[in-house]
C-alpha cells in the first residue's frame, strides 16, 4: 500500500516537472553527443533518482513496488538515456545488495549508490549466456582471502561507465546450471577489471552498452554476495522478478510519450482541409494506443502491489515486461504512421528516435519469446 500519498504526489509531481523543464529540452543534446550532460546527471542526483528503491537507512527513497513504477511511468517519458543513466542504481545495479548483500556489503555500496556518487550494474550476459542464463562460463576461484575471475560478459548497460559491478561467476567447477553459480560485487580499479568502449548501437544514443572482462580479476571473499557460494542465480533471479515489472513501467512511460507527440501532430496537420486527428482510421490507431498503455499500467500495478504483499509474482512479472514492451513497439508503429513521412525524417521529428530506442525493450532482460515460454511453463504448472 501507499504508505504517504502527499509525499508520493510530490514526489511524482517533482518528477514530471523535470523531465518536462529540463531533460526533454535536451534530448537532441543527448543525442548529438551520445551521452547525458554532467549538470542533468548532477540534477538527477539532487532531486533523489538514483536511490529510489533503495532502502531508506541506506540513504535512499525506500520506495514500495508499487511506487517505483509510478515514478517510472514519469521519468520514462523523456529519451531512455535519462532513465538508462539512473536505471542500474534503481535497478538491477544494486537490488541484488538489497536483497541479499551482507550488513557489511549494504553500508558500503548502498549509500554512494543511493546518492549517484557511484553507478552500479549488473554483469550476468555473457556470449554463450544470454537467454539461458545459467549458462555461466565466467570462473572464480578461491585463493586465500580473495577470488580470481577469470571471464568475459556482455551487453551489460553502463559498464563503459559503472563504479560497481554485480558479477555472475562459477565458484565450483564441474558443475551446470544454477548450481555452483555466485555473485560478487567488482569495483572498478579492482585488478585484472577493464571495460570496452561503448558499442555502436540502433537507438537509445546516451546510455552506453559494453562488455566488462575479467582477467585474473582479485576479488576481495567479503565482496561473494550474501558471504556464501552457489546463491548467485537465485540472487538474480529475485534481481529480475522485481526488474521485470519495473522495466515494464519503464516501457509504458515510453508509449505515453510517443502517443502525446502523435496527438499534438495529428491535431495540427491539416489535409483534405481539416485536422488528421478528424479522419477515422487515425482516430482507430489512437484508441488502439490509449487502450493497450491502459491496460499495460493496470498489470503494472496490479502486479506491483501484489508483490508488495509479499505474494508470488513470478508469473506476473513476466506477463508485465512481455505485454508492455511489445505493447510500446506497437505504438511506436502505429505513431510513426500517424506522422506519415515526416515521422521517418529526424529533421522533422523525434518519433523515428523513439521507434529506434525503444525496439530494445523486447530483446533485454529476457526476450519477448523466453517471456512466452517461461508464462506457458509457469501456466500449465498451476493447472
Amino acid at each position: 500500500m501507499i504508505r504517504d500519498q502527499v509525499q508520493l504526489q510530490a514526489l511524482l509531481e517533482r518528477t514530471r516537472q523535470w523531465v518536462r523543464e529540463r531533460a526533454i529540452p535536451a534530448e537532441d543534446l543527448v543525442a548529438e553527443s551520445d551521452e547525458v550532460p554532467c549538470d542533468l546527471v548532477q540534477e538527477m542526483r539532487a532531486n533523489g533518482f538514483f536511490g529510489w528503491s533503495i532502502p531508506q537507512e541506506y540513504g535512499g527513497a525506500g520506495l514500495t513496488t508499487e511506487e517505483l513504477v509510478l515514478g517510472a511511468f514519469e521519468i520514462s517519458q523523456c529519451s531512455v538515456a535519462f532513465r538508462a543513466r539512473v536505471g542500474t542504481n534503481t535497478g538491477i545495479g544494486s537490488e541484488g545488495i538489497v536483497v541479499d548483500g551482507t550488513e557489511e556489503q549494504k553500508a558500503r555500496y548502498l549509500p554512494r549508490l543511493a546518492s549517484g556518487e557511484w553507478t552500479g550494474c549488473l554483469a550476468v550476459t555473457e556470449p554463450e549466456a544470454g537467454s539461458e542464463a545459467t549458462n555461466v562460463q565466467t570462473t572464480a576461484r578461491r585463493e586465500g582471502d580473495h577470488y580470481v575471475l577469470d571471464g568475459t560478459k556482455c551487453f551489460i548497460t553502463n559498464a563503459p561507465i559503472a563504479d560497481v559491478f554485480t558479477v555472475t561467476a562459477r565458484t565450483e567447477p564441474g558443475t551446470a546450471g544454477a548450481k555452483g553459480v555466485s555473485a560478487f560485487i567488482v569495483e572498478r580499479g579492482m585488478p585484472g577489471l577493464s571495460t570496452g568502449a561503448p558499442y555502436r548501437k540502433m537507438g537509445q544514443a546516451g546510455s552506453p552498452v559494453g562488455e566488462v572482462v575479467l582477467k585474473n580479476c582479485v576479488v576481495p571473499a567479503a565482496n561473494l554476495i550474501g558471504g556464501d557460494e552457489g546463491r548467485g542465480f537465485k540472487t538474480v533471479m529475485k534481481t529480475l522478478n522485481k526488474q521485470r515489472i519495473h522495466l515494464a513501467a519503464l516501457s509504458t512511460g515510453p508509449a505515453m510519450r510517443m502517443l502525446e507527440l502523435a496527438i499534438a501532430h495529428t491535431t495540427k496537420r491539416v489535409q483534405f482541409g481539416q485536422p488528421v486527428a478528424n479522419f477515422q482510421l487515425v482516430q482507430a490507431m489512437i484508441a488502439d494506443c490509449q487502450t493497450e498503455i491502459y491496460a499495460a499500467r493496470s498489470m503494472i500495478l496490479e502486479t506491483a502491489r501484489k508483490r508488495d504483499r509479499g505474494e508470488d509474482v513470478v508469473l506476473e512479472a513476466s506477463m508485465c515486461k512481455y505485454f508492455a514492451t511489445e505493447m510500446c513497439n506497437r505504438v511506436a508503429d502505429r505513431c510513426v504512421q500517424m506522422f506519415g513521412g515526416s515521422g521517418y525524417v529526424a529533421d522533422y521529428s523525434c518519433i523515428e528516435r523513439w521507434y529506434r530506442d525503444v525496439r530494445l525493450f523486447r530483446l533485454y532482460e529476457g526476450t519477448s519469446q523466453i517471456h512466452q515460454l517461461n508464462i506457458a511453463k509457469q501456466t500449465l504448472a498451476q493447472g
